[in-house]
């Protein structure tokens, strides 16, 4: 048997990439394809050394042990791969169809080889694929019921979230009406004045003014809690194509132009094109419009920088005023929101080895980031519009970062992938 056992060991790579063309041609197996070679191949290279030394008459019950542990770290592999059950099955099922070719090339090509000791081996190689599916089968159905189990804590945990979002959101709300109750009360005491008969005509126009402020300001929240409510509701998708997205940043930048000047104030823009990305420009233009249309409003001296730039693997844009900053004070529902956001990603990049799991292995910058609450003197209603910015961002797999020193405005830099 030693002879079949080299060979199997000269054969390996083949065997491994016959295998794997078996599973991709396979139309029930989805998950292989997402794979990497090496993550596909996982214990298997183990499992077949451990047929090799059975081939060679080395020790069977030290070879099948050997064999079983490398079959129940597969199925765990397979398990945290999301592979399903029947995915797992299929899988071993090539792998036996893999190396029973392969036996029978070898007797093709070696006519005077024993019968019986070949047929021996494929008895082995069946007593082989059964254990490992055994074992694999057996692990998957235990992670199955692990995963099961930690439900209950799971659904316990969930349910303490979800009344923890219904309170922001029963606040975010509260904001919102808050604001709309000012305009209609503006509306009422507009329309009454109107209504009078002895007023004089500078102030019937004065009056008429502050009640078509106070639709267009209606009309403006409106369509915010309309198109914040599609967000949440997960009824918008991205919609892919290639940009440039420093000519994106510098054409809405343009269009925000009139807005800085009837404030006095001033729109500095950095943004040279080409920065050609991937993604979803529409979104794109709604997220710095959103940053820049709050900056804009509630920066009362001074002005608004915005920018773009690239690194590797991402792309960024950023927007800072010259605001008081983030300060004690009144709570915002937005910041709340990016608070819990910066906290997550600060978990996630604390744990070991964090930048070995995929990816670029870089950590986010949002793990510094200090994140307050806005200044009592700002105006509300920048709640709405920054929280559309942090669902936008959500589904654009975009990263939302807030930097304020205290007296030195408020910077908002988002970071996207520059391809999907």
């Amino acid at each position: 048997m030693a002879e079949l056992s080299n060979y199997l060991a000269t054969r390996r790579k083949a065997i491994l990439k016959a295998w794997s063309r078996a599973v991709n041609a396979d139309a029930k197996q989805t998950t292989a394809s997402s794979l990497t070679r090496a993550q596909f191949n996982d214990h298997i290279p183990d499992i077949l050394d451990a047929f090799e030394r059975r081939l060679r008459a080395g020790p069977v019950d030290e070879a099948g042990a050997d064999g079983k542990t490398d079959g129940i770290k597969h199925g765990i592999t397979r398990w945290q791969q999301g592979y399903r059950l029947h995915e797992l099955m299929h899988e071993w099922g090539h792998l036996h169809m893999c190396l029973l070719v392969e036996l029978d090339t070898f007797g093709a090509s070696n006519p005077d080889f024993d019968r019986a000791s070949l047929s021996a081996a494929g008895m082995q190689l069946a007593v082989m694929v059964n254990e490992a599916i055994s074992e694999s089968a057996e692990q998957y159905e235990h992670m199955q019921q692990v995963e099961a189990a930690s439900h209950i804590d799971d659904l316990m945990s969930a349910l303490t979230s979800v009344l923890e979002i219904e309170r922001r959101r029963s606040t975010l709300i509260h904001q919102a009406v808050h604001d709309l109750g000012n305009d209609v009360n503006s509306f009422g005491m507009a329309a009454n004045l109107l209504g009078e008969k002895e007023i004089a005509e500078t102030e019937r126009l004065e009056f008429t003014a502050i009640l078509q402020h106070s639709v267009k300001s209606v009309s403006v929240l409106l369509g915010e809690l309309m198109e914040l409510a599609r967000l949440e509701a997960g009824q918008e998708r991205r919609q892919m194509s290639d940009f440039d997205a420093a000519a994106l940043v510098a054409e809405v930048c343009d269009l925000n132009r009139g807005v800085a000047r009837a404030r006095n104030l001033f729109l500095q823009v950095d943004a040279s094109p080409p920065l050609p990305v991937e993604g979803d420009p529409g979104k794109v233009r709604r997220v710095l419009q959103n940053l820049m249309g709050n900056a804009l409003k509630y920066t009362e001296h001074g002005g608004v920088s915005v920018g773009c730039g690239e690194d590797k693997a991402s792309w960024w844009m950023s927007v800072k005023d010259t605001g008081p900053g983030l300060q004690s004070g009144t709570d915002s529902p937005l910041l709340t929101e990016m608070k819990k956001a910066t906290d997550i990603v600060a978990e996630v990049d604390a744990k070991p080895d964090a930048g070995n799991s995929g990816g670029s292995g870089e950590t986010s910058s949002l793990r510094s980031v200090p994140v307050a609450k806005r200044s009592a003197k700002q105006p509300a209603g920048e709640g709405i519009g920054l929280s559309i910015v942090k669902r936008l961002c959500d589904l654009l797999d975009a990263s939302l970062e807030v930097t304020s020193p205290a007296g030195q405005g408020t910077m908002f830099k988002v970071v996207f992938p520059k391809t999907y």
